[in-house]
């Protein structure tokens, strides 16, 4: 019995202890900087990965600490509109609506010193982290590169963010 129980111990430590960084292996962290709207912060972000530079051929994880409180609808909205915005050409709108749902499943409200992560994984999709809890996982490499590329797009409404997480700022 104590063998049975030392090794449910194991098992839920393990869990309890599993976050995005057990996705990474020895990933190093590659940038970091600040987003701010209208002079207010709302959060910071890292980009962290075993390659430089990022590469969609290897795995990679966008990691943010909030410093404001942001609703999930609000992520979703604003990450769906960010898609639709850089897309080359018009994405249909039952691929939206999907990942629209794939989203909300994923994300959830935040406040202040609250952390979500995305880890890239190459040729299959995404997986997203509140804290330490996995929250979604989704093999849809489109959608991976479509949301990824609201920070790594070039043409970003953040560019200057952009260049401090692929470790390229002056």
């Amino acid at each position: 019995m104590r063998v049975l129980a030392a090794i449910v111990l194991v098992l839920w430590a393990t869990a309890a202890c599993a976050d995005w960084r057990g996705d990474m292996h020895s990933a190093t962290l590659v940038g970091e900087g600040d987003f701010s709207v209208f002079g207010f912060r709302l959060y910071r972000a890292q980009m962290w990965s075993e390659r430089v530079p990022i590469d969609y051929d290897e795995r990679f994880a966008l990691h943010i600490i909030y410093a404001r409180g942001i609703k999930r609808e609000r992520f979703v909205d604003a990450g769906i509109s960010e898609i639709k915005r850089l897309a080359s050409a018009p994405i249909p709108a039952d691929t939206l609506e999907r990942w629209r749902a794939d989203m909300m499943q994923a994300f959830v409200d935040v406040g202040p010193g609250d952390q979500l992560s995305a880890v890239y994984l190459p040729d299959k999709g995404v997986r997203f982290y509140a804290g330490d809890r996995m929250t979604g996982e989704f093999d849809d490499p489109t959608f991976a590169r479509a949301f990824f590329g609201i920070w790594l797009d070039p043409s970003t409404r953040a560019p200057t963010l952009r260049r401090q997480l692929l470790g390229t700022a002056q």
